[in-house]
């Protein structure tokens, strides 16, 4: 008894520590080695094997891989996902329509019965992780080419991931780290029945939209529930009615005692890429050619998208997700350019270099290892930046500009098997894209899409150096006297791309003479080939050059520093990431609190702004002050919070913990000051915004009424904590003899 008191105390004293960030997205693997002690002091009560374990169950058997492209948390034993309500997004709209607007009505559901399978969605959980460098690098050597390098690295691969999931069904990769200084072995449980199970409306969901995207404060309730389900074996399997809610190894218990100023906070998830050790050259390219040319193209389709999505209430939900997704980067990029400049990254990077080559230029020996290894990656720039231009726009305004461009594109496989005479087997793969075709065109426009098939050439053709220019663009600018909308309409009258009927026709019986009659195909596949025979090689040259001297580079920097921990730049593989609740100063004269509370939704609404519309039976609990026991104790009902934990995209939807391992919110962006964040973390003022699981909570009982879904998660109050506190001090003696003894 006397234990459990000390600890109390020390507990409780904890809370009056200095507190302080903590940059870093750690591998779950290494928390004992690395993290442990400092996460304690901080006010962590569980041990590094209670976070994660192969052996027995641990926290980390709560977190998923979800969809590939966003984390979530299991929050109950029959297998409930959360995560954010944009992770989400795409889901709730492909179960949407004019009838069944999910999207603007939110969807819920009160029994098992009601939950929607969504075909394609997976949730995928990290059974382990294991350091896997020795074996790989055993069959390396420093005189190989990158190609050579590269192809070892697989076929080490290919030999681990085979011995590590053997006769089961997991899944495994091998991923490099700290630019090919490491490599980790992962292995996976992947589950393909995941049902939507309940969604806020959008104006909950997405409150605030593009305005307030990576702003604070923030008042939005971005989230969102699905459900596992597996066979009733236990095992992943495809969707049957047969199927059982998932029995999981872990769900977090949910917090409503809420968060205070300083108080511990960690995040695990799926960070998907951060590039931390780029060099100064880096940032040049970025602030000089490639940030205002995704900035520009991604204006143009969302003014394209905008307007027809307005016109239409079944366009508006066909491109609900697209919009979104395109927006989210285009106000990201925005951001970045700002932030690197206002936080003068590219001096921190160049006073970097300096002292690394002063460093190396000490020593023969580390000379000879590093010596030229800033030279090489500036020289590698040479070829990346003079071919940067067109890089960007066949990424952005061909792979993701007009929809018939990357279908096109696909389409040369075919027509390579056709031109061999391989007919069987170019059939085979017809009718596997003839499976897809109803979701390929099911949320299509034609109108919109040829109108932005039309801008993305006219901009392709006045941006790109006309000594780099397609020659097929070259053609129809000459043939239509750059009347690239004029074009457009004649391609999509001529081609099988923007219809359905046509491509089904097609796809029945392929002919390699009405492929290469496309007009579609044919531009598309200029525009490629031209790009693979001329572009590609420059562009590989410099990349293989970059890549061996930011190998060097970031071997170099770990041995200048060896008393400095070092994590490694994110890849979509489980992180750790921790830190505090935390106000923060984003200039002078200003201070942002830590939490946002609904009073802050009712001030910005605005019934003339689809961004900031605010729900009848919101207002009305508002109204009521009806917040039941997700109040904090002076009544409010918080919304959003902010810590300074170490996130980027793919931790969208990461549960926000406690030292005590419950969930107390669902982190979904970060802030517009530390745009630049995933270049270079900014200690002052990094923050990444959450919401409040009590929100979450309110949202779900209050606003939703799923009492159902309430039930079945572990709701942990803070009257259950104070009853346990009395049960350690119900000796009064002891807590005299303890003060005296101490």
């Amino acid at each position: 008894m006397k234990k459990l008191l000390v600890s109390a105390l020390a507990i409780m004293l904890l809370g009056f520590m200095p507190l302080k960030a903590n940059e870093g997205m750690w591998l779950p693997l290494l928390i004992k080695r690395l993290n442990e002690a400092d996460m304690q002091k901080l006010g962590l009560q569980l041990t590094a094997e209670e976070l994660y374990s192969v052996n027995n169950s641990s926290l980390k058997d709560a977190i998923v891989n979800f969809g590939n492209f966003c984390t979530g948390e299991v929050i109950s034993d029959r297998g409930l996902i959360l995560t954010n309500h944009h992770c989400g997004y795409d889901a709730i709209q492909t179960h949407s329509s004019p009838e069944h607007d999910y999207l603007t009505d939110g969807f819920w559901a009160y029994s098992l019965s009601e939950e929607k399978p969504t075909p394609g969605l997976t949730v995928t959980f990290l059974i382990r992780m294991e350091d896997v460098t020795a074996e790989v690098l055993a069959v390396l050597n420093s005189e190989m080419t990158e190609d050579e390098r590269a192809a070892k690295v697989r076929e080490i691969s290919r030999e681990l991931i085979a011995k590590a999931t053997g006769e089961t069904h997991y899944t495994a990769q091998v991923k490099e780290f700290f630019d090919g200084n490491e490599y980790y072995l992962f292995v996976y449980e992947v589950f393909k029945d995941v049902r939507l199970v309940g969604a806020p409306p959008s104006s909950v969901g997405k409150y605030g939209g593009d305005t307030d995207n990576w702003m604070w404060p923030r008042h939005t309730g971005d989230f969102s529930l699905f459900r596992v389900y597996t066979g009733p074996d236990g095992k992943p399997a495809e969707y049957s009615e047969d199927n059982i809610p998932l029995v999981p190894k872990h769900h977090l218990p949910i917090s409503v005692e809420g968060v205070k100023d300083g108080d511990f906070s960690m995040i695990f998830g799926y960070p998907g890429s951060t590039d931390r050790f780029l060099t100064s050259f880096g940032i040049e390219l970025a602030l000089n050619v490639k940030n205002q040319l995704v900035v520009d193209i991604r204006a143009k389709k969302l003014e394209i998208m905008k307007k027809h999505m307005n016109a239409s209430p079944a366009v508006r939900i066909q491109y609900a997700s697209k919009y979104a997704s395109t927006a989210n980067y285009w106000k990201y990029f925005i951001g970045q350019t700002e932030q690197l400049k206002r936080n003068r990254v590219y001096d921190k990077k160049k006073m970097k270099e300096a002292h690394f080559t002063e460093w190396v230029y000490g020593n023969e020996t580390r000379k000879e290892k590093y010596g030229d290894c800033l030279a090489a990656i500036e020289k590698s720039y040479e070829g990346i930046t003079a071919t940067q231009v067109i890089n960007t726009f066949l990424n952005e305004a061909i792979f993701q500009g007009a929809e018939v461009g990357p279908m096109a594109i696909q389409m040369t496989a075919i027509q390579k098997m056709l031109a061999a005479g391989e007919n069987e087997k170019a059939s085979g793969m017809a009718a596997g894209m003839m499976a897809q075709l109803e979701d390929s065109y099911k949320d299509y426009n034609m109108a919109l899409d040829q109108e932005i098939f039309a801008a993305m050439l006219e901009m392709y053709y006045a941006r790109v150096p006309m000594d780099q220019m397609p020659q097929a663009i070259i053609d129809v600018h000459k043939k239509y006297k750059g009347d690239f909308k004029k074009y457009a309409q004649a391609a999509y009258a001529k081609s099988m791309f923007p219809y359905k009927e046509k491509m089904a026709a097609f796809l029945a019986n392929p002919s390699l003479k009405a492929l290469e009659a496309d007009p579609i195909f044919s531009l598309y596949t200029g525009i490629y080939n031209d790009y693979m025979a001329r572009i590609s090689p420059v562009r590989k040259e410099a990349f293989q050059m970059q890549t061996k001297g930011a190998r060097a580079f970031v071997a170099g920097l770990r041995e200048m520093d060896t008393d400095k921990k070092y994590y490694p730049n994110a890849n979509f593989t489980m992180r750790m990431t921790y830190g505090t609740v935390g106000s923060y100063k984003p200039a002078d004269g200003v201070m942002y609190n830590y939490y946002t509370t609904i009073e802050g939704i009712m001030q910005k609404e605005d019934p003339n702004n689809d961004e900031f519309i605010v729900p009848a039976k919101l207002k009305e609990l508002y109204n009521a002050k009806d917040y039941g026991q997700y109040a904090n104790e002076d009544g409010e009902l918080v919304v959003n919070f902010i810590t300074n934990n170490d996130i980027t995209g793919g931790n969208s939807g990461s549960p926000v913990i406690n030292g005590r391992g419950e969930l107390i919110g669902c982190a979904f962006d970060g802030n517009w000051e530390a745009m630049s964040g995933d270049i270079s973390f900014e200690n002052q003022v990094q923050r990444t915004i959450a919401v409040d699981a009590r929100y979450i909570l309110f949202i779900i009982d209050k606003y939703a009424g799923a009492q159902n879904l309430i039930d079945e998660m572990t709701i942990v109050t803070g009257a259950e904590r104070a009853d346990e506190g009395s049960e350690m001090l119900d000796d009064d003696s002891l807590l005299i003899d303890s003060v005296d003894n101490d």
